[in-house]
């Protein structure tokens, strides 16, 4: 019997691992996200998609389905009811009083734009995604703007569906 040789996995790798694993604790099933914040290889705080505490869950009781008009005209549908897994973990280490400046912020896909400027004030330095965001774009320019680096493990697209 031929046994494979064990591969251990990059520091970005293992972060990411561990955000997979957050990501099963979350109550929205069009977004199961989860998202870990790193410093010095050590975590200090993590976060999953899910409504605010004491509110229910899209799980539970649905989604709040909203209709964006973009500058350009075109309309998209967004679920309000849930806090990002990035949100939620900048929020948990202000709840602890957790320092994650200069961190290093690993996530599912490209975060949002408000994900981004939660991201950017909170002095987060680097951020790790998964694959790409389809509606990711103005984030990655923020970043590149304010020369936060950003590094994708694929280089896929993740969809929502109801977009």
């Amino acid at each position: 019997m031929t046994q494979e040789a064990h591969k251990r996995p990059t520091w970005d790798e293992y972060f990411m691992e561990i955000a997979r694993a957050v990501a099963k604790r979350a109550t929205c099933d069009r977004g199961r996200s989860g998202c870990v914040i790193a410093k010095n290889k050590q975590i200090l705080v993590t976060g999953y998609v899910g409504a605010p505490s004491g509110l229910g869950h899209c799980d539970d009781v649905g989604h709040q389905m909203k209709t964006v008009t973009h500058e350009d005209g075109h309309q998209s549908q967004h679920c309000v009811r849930t806090t990002h897994a990035e949100q939620n973990a900048i929020v948990q280490a202000a709840k602890n009083g957790t320092p994650i400046d200069g961190a290093t912020l690993y996530c599912k896909m490209t975060p949002c734009t408000t994900c981004a400027n939660m991201i950017i004030n909170s002095g987060i330095k680097r951020i790790v995604c998964e694959k790409r965001y389809h509606a990711g774009e103005d984030s990655e320019k923020m970043f590149l703007t304010v020369g936060m680096e950003m590094h994708y493990l694929h280089d896929e697209v993740e969809e929502y569906a109801n977009q």
